[in-house]
């Protein structure tokens, strides 16, 4: 983002500001607000990070609830298995 710091001061000053004071303004405004100013292509690369971070975080999360749902689907499948083979053996 670029300011007209000049443009600024006369402007300042066309509206009854004494020039050093409008300089003054200036000055103030290139030392300490301008610098703290986030440019959109700053936005859009914080966003794209943010992006980036949230793909990877969702990938995860889909990898760990497949080994879960797995697991989870191996242990029923080992009860069921134990039940049946407990009834076999009652059944004999």
């Amino acid at each position: 983002m670029t300011i007209d710091t000049l443009a600024y001061a006369k402007e300042l000053e066309a509206a009854g500001v004494d020039r050093r004071a409008a300089e003054a303004h200036d000055e103030a405004l290139t030392k300490h607000v301008l610098p703290d100013l986030v440019s959109k292509p700053d936005l859009e690369q914080a966003l794209d990070r943010l992006e980036n971070r949230l793909r990877i975080a969702i990938k995860q999360t889909a990898h760990q609830q497949t080994v879960r749902f797995f697991g989870m689907l191996l242990g029923v499948v080992g009860m069921m298995n134990a039940i049946l083979f407990a009834l076999l053996r009652v059944v004999h």
